[in-house]
């Protein structure tokens, strides 16, 4: 949300963020998602629309050749898209004794600048007047519109995959990889991943629910959402 501020001049509304954890990931989405060239990150995304600014945090499948995809440990980075210079990254520690001590010793400095210059002459915090915040909507989840990730449970049986290729159809969802696993020797359920293309998130919502209610799928399907990031 701060990003977003600096980033768009827009005032704080954390309860506008849509958040999403990663306690519905397994081992098998990870090791599908190499499959399929991608790895998995947590990313806070902030982006700019014709219909309004998205915010939000969740488990995201990025190329495995782009650089934030190789983001690990204790490091974090910022990918900054900008009109004229385009895709900049901003990498460096974001935990350990220097990294944080580093920040808040800036944050001092910044509360004693404010204490004792002129506060007209000053760069204001968020790189913006508070006279020239901008008021542009917040897309709701439902309004997002990605790519996805999907991973669900079928019955190993004739049928099924023309059922939930139907579903998708009618919610205007195509589907741009397929990976169809054969079952373990005795088993009836067998794993189906799908990549699809761009699609407004309250149609991946119906999908999701009329797919969950055929009699051939087991359990409830994961999701995921996908971005390029270039």
């Amino acid at each position: 949300m701060i990003l977003a501020s600096i980033a768009f001049g827009i005032p704080l509304q954390f309860e506008n963020v849509f958040t999403e954890g990663i306690t519905k990931i397994t081992r098998a989405d990870v090791e599908y998602a190499g499959e399929l060239g991608y790895r998995i990150k947590h990313l806070g995304i902030a982006r700019k629309t014709e219909k309004g600014i998205e915010l939000r945090v969740h488990p995201t499948l990025i190329p495995e050749r782009r650089l934030i995809a190789n983001v690990d440990g204790v490091m974090n980075a910022v990918l900054v898209q900008a009109d004229a210079v385009g895709p900049t990254l901003y990498y460096g520690p974001g935990a350990g004794a220097e990294a944080t001590a580093s920040a808040v010793v800036a944050d001092i400095v910044d509360v004693v600048r404010a204490l004792t210059l002129d506060v007209e002459n000053r760069v204001p915090y968020l790189g913006f007047q508070e006279s020239a915040i901008i008021d542009l909507p917040i897309l709701p989840r439902e309004e997002i519109e990605t790519t996805y990730y999907l991973r669900l449970t079928v019955e190993d049986k004739p049928g099924a995959l023309a059922d939930i290729t139907n579903i998708l159809a009618k919610q205007n969802i195509s589907i741009e990889a397929l990976i169809q696993k054969e079952p373990h020797h005795g088993e009836t359920k067998l794993p189906i991943i799908m990549l699809t293309q761009k699609t407004i998130e309250k149609e991946m919502d119906a999908a999701i629910s009329a797919i969950e209610n055929l009699s051939s799928v087991t359990g409830q399907v994961t999701r995921i959402r996908l971005e390029t990031l270039g």
